[in-house]
């Protein structure tokens, strides 16, 4: 099972890639986490939501050409279901039960494309707070390492 992680955004501080690359470099080889960075799409000088329309559009496309075929796509979303780490757990022991990688999607400055979120198998509140989308991809590696030691009773959740 391949588990991609696919963010708008790069050039992050090192802090953020550290954080992220010490999750992925504990996964068990059966559950590989890697990180796609997709550049942000420029802004031009167009009215904010004319821009904002468009550089969603032209993520879009590029998230979408960068889900490996026939992966899940989960989508980060503030106004997705919130679960606990056991519930994630138990989803990502179906999806592996079931052969299917997965794609984690975490949009841009402007968010994610309402196409995307309609179209994705699952939409994921990690929380109702606001947070920076750095932030996401170390909380998100940590609650998928988080779950996976669930699955193999290691001790480093202790529920």
């Amino acid at each position: 099972m391949k588990l991609t992680v696919i963010a708008v955004g790069h050039r992050l501080p090192d802090w953020l890639d550290s954080g992220f690359n010490e999750y992925a470099r504990r996964m068990p080889r059966d559950m590989a986490l890697t990180l796609a960075e997709l550049k942000p799409e420029a802004r031009r000088d167009e009215p904010g939501s004319i821009a904002a329309a468009r550089v969603l559009e032209k993520e879009a496309q590029r998230i979408e050409a960068t889900v490996p075929d026939g992966s899940v796509m989960v989508v980060l979303d503030e106004t997705g279901k919130s679960v606990t780490t056991t519930q994630l757990a138990q989803r990502l022991a179906r999806w592996r039960d079931d052969a299917r990688d997965v794609a984690f999607v975490i949009g841009g400055a402007d968010g994610t494309a309402a196409r995307l979120k309609s179209g994705a198998d699952w939409l994921w509140s990690l929380s109702p707070l606001t947070l920076p989308h750095g932030l996401v991809r170390v909380v998100l590696a940590e609650q998928i390492y988080r779950a996976v030691s669930i699955l193999n009773n290691h001790p480093y959740h202790r529920a």
